[in-house]
């Protein structure tokens, strides 16, 4: 069983929305920080977005700020990222992750690089293009 499900890639026009959806199986969640990363054909996988295990602190990639926004729900134990304003640049596979948070960090901290996650969903596609 896949730890994280991503749902919600598709095509969309440049200028358009698309919101993708997370959900953590199993203890997954309340102690974790989530995120969601993205990688282009012949690319290094990148960060898009990182919100912490409280949902009080977030960081966003600089390429996606002020157009996308990462947010969770613990009842449903599912992260969200709203794409607006796309872009085809936006295009890749988007990827959720997960990272347990030691207590010793607090509820605020989050991480942000490819290999400080060790759970990862199967990605979901998006693209962006007219």
């Amino acid at each position: 069983q896949e730890p994280l499900v991503e749902s919600g890639g598709g095509l969309a026009q440049p200028g358009g929305s698309l919101r993708l959806s997370c959900v953590a199986k199993g203890d997954i969640f309340s102690t974790y920080t989530m995120a969601w990363f993205r990688q282009a054909p012949g690319k290094e996988r990148e960060s898009v977005a990182t919100i912490s295990s409280s949902g009080s602190s977030t960081y966003y990639a600089n390429s996606v700020k002020g157009r996308f926004t990462i947010s969770k729900d613990n009842a449903k134990r599912t992260v969200y990222l709203q794409m607006n304003s796309l872009k085809p640049e936006d295009t890749a596979v988007y990827y959720c992750a997960a990272r347990q948070v030691l207590p010793y960090y607090g509820v605020n901290f989050y991480y942000t690089k490819v290999d400080e996650y060790n759970y990862w969903g199967q990605g979901t596609q998006v693209t962006v293009s007219t």
